[in-house]
């Protein structure tokens, strides 16, 4: 049996996120917990702010979540570098950012904490456009202190996703989904729930402090208002 047979070379940008993600996980001692979240509050803060002429959308909300978590888990928010783990005061939160050509980019919006969900919404949008013209700098892409990589758009519901190098934490985003759970009348009713992903580096983080971390996050946006 013969085909014809194209070969891609892993060099130029391909070839640095090949060589940055085998880094990572030759480095790191990654794990990840799975875990799921109530989207209704989210989806319906969304709508409310739509109502008020304030379009958000789900990953804009998710990232505040994230940010508000990790207020009461600071250890979760810096780097590994070398023996020393460095934890930062300010959150700037990495969103991994597909581009055409199978390339992916992850800059940061530095200050994520002080920021509305306004403000995360117009920074992440500017990031993205300015990925696409090869306008990010090398601080955008390098100064990051927590990731969120979001595949909602797609049918994956958890995936394990690699830190990017250095950071203690990634958060991965699923798709959300429909699932049955007890209503207040004992009754059975469909509630939206997302499905969260949370790698961490076993080395900065252990088990039960990355578990109450995404707990902090579920609760966050099963309580979000904004």
């Amino acid at each position: 049996m013969s085909g014809a047979i194209k070969t891609v070379p892993l060099k130029g940008v391909r070839g640095m996120i090949a060589d940055a993600m085998v880094e990572s996980l030759t480095i790191a001692a990654q794990l990840t917990h799975h875990g799921s979240a109530d989207a209704s509050a989210l989806l319906a803060e969304k709508a409310r702010l739509a109502e008020g002429d304030q379009k958000v959308s789900v990953e804009d909300l998710l990232m505040l979540a994230v940010v508000r978590a990790l207020a009461k888990h600071p250890e979760a928010n810096g780097k590994v570098e070398a023996r020393d783990i460095q934890l930062h005061a300010s959150v700037d939160l990495c969103v991994a950012i597909a581009l055409p050509g199978n390339l992916l980019v992850a800059p940061a919006i530095f200050g994520a904490d002080e920021m509305d969900v306004g403000a995360l919404r117009a920074a992440r949008q500017d990031l993205a456009a300015r990925a696409k013209v090869n306008k990010l700098s090398v601080t955008e892409m390098t100064g990051g202190t927590f990731t969120v990589s979001n595949l909602g758009l797609t049918r994956v519901e958890h995936f394990t996703p690699i830190l990017n190098q250095g950071q203690i934490c990634i958060l991965g985003i699923g798709k959300m989904t429909d699932r049955a759970v007890r209503a207040d009348d004992g009754g059975i009713e469909l509630k939206p729930h997302v499905g969260l992903s949370l790698t961490f580096d076993h080395r900065a983080l252990d088990g039960a402090p990355a578990g109450d971390l995404l707990t902090s996050i579920c609760e966050e946006i099963e309580a979000m208002a904004v």
